[in-house]
């Protein structure tokens, strides 16, 4: 084995998961990580009658690394545990999804992923002396915004699980198991982490500018002033984008009609580009990811549009039949190598990743 245990685990921890994926003993260390819970080890050296340099708890992984246990058993065996842990999840998944259908709205309230307690302590704690005032703040403001937040959080975190198990079912996919940093699953031996986003507003208004095309929000709100519609300035600029397009398309005049159908053919257009050739939209998603969440790691891009309604995209997230159709029809042509290298800037540097685009496209 020309990759020493020390080694793999070294690139593991520096997050060089692309660099493992490369060579055969790379994904065996992969493959293995993806089953170094004790109980998944265990099984394993059990089912097999592993003879291992040695048994104890903390040198599971390294003994059987170094054993000769084939890659296609280990294969089977995270084909085996991720069958029976599926089935649990299978056996309420309808109910799951029902539940999924019950939300009506998607928004956090003003306090967004990761953002929470920054929030909370910049906007009442650092701000507010009064106790009294506080309180009532707490009454009238955070008890709604933390109950959008955690509807949010919730949909967020089941539709991700759902959404998973269909990439994990599929024959060209091997799971990931246990818990393995940047690796969701296994798509023909490449490893990929799984990201799932509408089409990206900032893409959109950075594609228009280019394109020598103002802002949708600027057109949508020189729409509503020649209309003397009221602008709330109460929105976030994402919802206010939202909030003022369907504003513009509910006037029966022919210029607002236009304007709201030019704005409709331009994402229509951008989905189709992508759709060819997505090497921009990667490049994009990487070069404006967090600076807390950043890393070069092979991703997967599940991009959801719904083009009856585009601020709508989310509550594709719980389709299954038509995520199954476009998942399964992009996973059936996959080849040994799936993704397209991808070259990015990250704060004077340069990284190379394997990426891809699915696209899940409603149209009413």
């Amino acid at each position: 084995m020309n990759l020493t245990f020390q080694e793999a685990a070294r690139k593991y921890a520096r997050d060089e998961i692309t660099s493992l994926s490369e060579s055969e003993a790379g994904r065996r260390f992969l493959l293995l990580r993806s089953l170094s819970r004790r109980e998944y080890l265990e099984k394993l050296v059990a089912d097999y009658n592993l003879l291992l340099s040695s048994s104890k708890p903390r040198e599971l992984f390294p003994a059987i690394y170094a054993s000769s246990l084939s890659v296609e058993k280990i294969k089977g065996a995270i084909k085996s545990i991720f069958s029976v842990e599926r089935a649990v999840r299978a056996a309420t998944e309808g109910e799951l999804i029902n539940e999924l259908y019950k939300m009506k709205e998607f928004y956090w309230g003003g306090l967004h992923q990761n953002s929470l307690e920054k929030t909370i302590v910049d906007n009442y704690v650092k701000r507010i002396r009064n106790f009294e005032e506080l309180n009532k703040k707490i009454d009238k403001e955070i008890y709604e915004s933390m109950r959008g937040y955690v509807r949010c959080t919730w949909y967020n975190h089941w539709t991700a699980i759902i959404i998973e198990d269909i990439f994990k079912e599929h024959k060209n996919v091997l799971p990931a198991v246990g818990l393995i940093k940047k690796v969701d699953f296994f798509i023909r031996d490449v490893p990929f982490d799984l990201k799932v986003t509408p089409l990206p507003e900032g893409y959109i208004k950075e594609q228009r500018k280019t394109a020598g095309r103002k802002p949708e929000l600027t057109l949508l709100k020189q729409a509503c002033r020649h209309r003397h519609l009221k602008i709330d300035q109460d929105f976030s600029e994402s919802e206010l984008l939202g909030h003022l397009w369907s504003v513009v398309a509910d006037q029966p005049d022919k210029d607002a009609k236009d304007l709201i159908e030019d704005l409709r053919k331009f994402r229509l257009h951008l989905t189709a580009e992508i759709e060819d050739a997505p090497q921009n939209l990667i490049r994009w998603l990487y070069e404006n990811q967090g600076v807390r969440r950043f890393d070069a790691s092979n991703r997967l891009f599940l991009v959801l549009v719904n083009e009856t309604n585009f601020f709508e995209s989310w509550q594709l997230k719980r389709n299954k039949a038509l995520l199954v159709k476009g998942i399964g029809e992009y996973l059936d042509k996959a080849g040994p190598h799936p993704g397209i290298d991808v070259t990015f800037a990250w704060e004077d540097a340069t990284y190379t990743t394997r990426s891809a685009v699915i696209l899940i496209r409603h149209r009413g």
